[in-house]
């Protein structure tokens, strides 16, 4: 896949609604692209000492970028966990054609072994628990998501 091939495919991610939101009632979702943007953000904001910033800024862009292929999958869509793995692998590798370094990190966040993927999985959780809180502020019913998140948080507002 050339750059230009991956590049107009990824900005597919600006029109996919994050579907955990959809499925609670909110009518104007997030995109996966703008949850994306902000863990790049966080991860440029607080990226904790040892840890290799510019990795982790990576992860944070390219996490979710097989959901292009096969869209956001959430635990109530009915998809085994280890088919939803197989199906964003499987996508992961068509879309990174051409890029090893790029697929290398998308399963380094993916497998979640390394400090750096650890860190990510910890950006993922805030950044869903922040937004759960914006939408709670607008009405929605956003309990189970504020419930799954409150320990992260928790350590964010502490510092």
């Amino acid at each position: 896949m050339s750059d230009a091939e991956l590049l107009a495919e990824a900005l597919g991610l600006k029109d996919l609604d994050r579907a955990g939101w959809k499925r609670v009632g909110v009518s104007r979702p997030e995109s996966v692209a703008s949850h994306s943007w902000a863990m790049a953000l966080a991860a440029l904001i607080r990226c904790p000492a040892g840890l290799d910033r510019e990795r982790v800024l990576a992860m944070a862009i390219l996490h979710d970028l097989a959901e292009v292929r096969v869209g956001d999958i959430t635990p109530h869509d009915g998809v085994p966990r280890e088919e939803k793995k197989r199906r964003e692998r499987e996508a992961a590798s068509a879309l990174f054609t051409g890029h090893p370094e790029l697929l290398n990190l998308w399963l380094e966040a993916d497998a979640g072994q390394t400090p750096e993927a650890r860190h990510i999985k910890e950006l993922d959780n805030m950044d869903m628990g922040f937004q759960a809180e914006r939408y709670m502020m607008q009405g929605h019913v956003v309990s189970e998501f504020l419930d799954a998140t409150a320990e992260t948080r928790e350590r964010w507002r502490r510092g």
